[in-house]
C-alpha cells in the first residue's frame, strides 16, 4: 500500500476523495456516530401514522473496507421515514443512516443521487443494537412494532445513537478543615458539613451528566457509637447518601466515599453550581460525636460527560 497523497493541500492541487475521507477519519479519532447530543433523534410523526421523523443534525459514518475512510452526512430539517405496518405478527425494525459509495458497495451514482440515506432494516432481533458488519451505516433507533399495528408511538422507539467523539472533562477539588469540627445539628437533619467541603463548579454547556465522587479521610468518632449519613449536593440536586457506622468507643481515622451521577438539565448547563457535602446523624446509632480536624483530607472529583439526548 503506497501513501495516499492529499493533493488538495498543495498549491494548485485538485481534491482527492479518498484523502478527504481518511483525513475526516483521523480528525474524529476513528469514531463514528452523531456529531452533537441532539442530532438525528428519531421521534414519532406529529400526526399518528406508520412512520417516524429524524431530526436535523450531522453524523460521521465509517466505510467497512480498509482505507475507505469516513463520510460526513448532514440532515437539514426533519426527514420523514416510512415504516411498514405489521400484520398478524410483531416485528422489530432497525433504522440506520447508511452510506453506499459505489466504489465499494452498491450502485448509487453520486453524480445523480444521494449516497447517504435513512434505511430501515426489517425483521431484526428484538435486542439488536448494531448494523450488519458488511454495511456502512450507523444505528439510530430500534422500532418494536406489535402485531396489527399501523402507528408508531414513542414507546416503540429505542434510541441507539452514539456520539462520534463525545466530550469529557475531569476536575479535581480539594479541601482541609481549618480546625476540629463536630457534626452539628439535630438528629436526622441534613447540615452542610464539613464546612470546607464546598466548591463552585463551572458546568460546561455541552455536559449531559456529572459524576461526582468525594472521599473523606480521617473521620473520628468519640463519646459513643455513631450512625451518620453523608451525601453530595450540586446546586439544588441531591445525591445518594452513604453511611458511616461506628460502635461504642473512640474510633479514629475512618474513611468514607460518596458517589452520585447527576443528570444535568438545560438550566444547569453553562453556569456555575455549588458542589457541597451534607451530613446528618441518626439518633438510633448512638450519641457519639463525628469529627474532622486538620488531618482530614477531602477530595472531590467531577467528571462531565456528553451523551445523546
Amino acid at each position: 500500500m503506497t501513501l495516499v497523497q492529499p493533493p488538495f493541500m498543495t498549491h494548485g492541487g485538485r481534491q482527492q476523495a479518498q484523502a478527504t475521507r481518511l483525513l475526516l477519519h483521523d480528525l474524529v479519532r476513528g469514531g463514528q456516530g452523531i456529531a452533537g447530543a441532539s442530532d438525528l433523534k428519531v421521534s414519532p410523526l406529529q400526526r399518528p401514522a406508520c412512520g417516524v421523523r429524524v431530526a436535523d443534525g450531522s453524523a460521521i459514518v465509517h466505510g467497512t473496507h480498509p482505507w475507505q475512510g469516513a463520510y460526513g452526512q448532514v440532515n437539514v430539517g426533519d426527514a420523514l421515514v416510512d415504516i411498514d405496518p405489521t400484520g398478524p405478527f410483531a416485528r422489530t425494525d432497525l433504522l440506520v443512516l447508511r452510506v453506499e459509495d459505489p466504489e465499494y458497495e452498491g450502485d448509487r451514482d453520486p453524480a445523480y443521487g444521494d449516497i447517504g440515506y435513512f434505511h430501515v432494516i426489517q425483521g431484526v432481533g428484538p435486542e439488536t443494537v448494531e448494523v450488519p458488519v458488511e454495511m456502512s451505516a450507523i444505528p439510530l433507533a430500534r422500532i418494536s412494532l406489535p402485531r396489527d399495528t399501523g402507528t408508531v408511538t414513542a414507546d416503540m422507539i429505542k434510541d441507539l445513537r452514539q456520539l462520534a467523539n463525545s466530550r469529557h472533562q475531569h476536575r479535581v477539588h480539594t479541601a482541609w478543615p481549618d480546625g476540629r469540627q463536630r457534626l452539628p445539628g439535630e438528629p436526622g437533619r441534613w447540615t452542610a458539613w464539613p464546612t470546607e467541603a464546598a466548591w463552585d463548579v463551572d458546568i460546561p454547556a455541552w455536559a449531559s451528566k456529572a459524576t461526582v465522587t468525594v472521599t473523606i479521610s480521617s473521620l473520628q468518632v468519640e463519646d459513643g457509637g455513631v450512625l451518620a449519613r453523608l451525601r453530595t449536593t450540586l446546586g439544588t440536586a441531591r445525591g445518594k447518601s452513604s453511611q458511616v457506622v461506628a460502635e461504642q468507643g473512640a474510633t479514629p481515622h475512618l474513611f468514607t466515599t460518596l458517589a452520585h451521577t447527576y443528570t444535568l438539565t438545560p438550566a444547569q448547563r453553562g453556569v456555575t453550581q455549588r458542589l457541597a457535602v451534607q451530613a446528618n446523624q441518626d439518633a438510633e446509632g448512638g450519641r457519639g460525636g463525628l469529627f474532622v480536624d486538620r488531618s482530614t483530607a477531602i477530595v472531590a472529583t467531577v467528571d462531565f460527560t456528553e451523551s445523546p439526548e
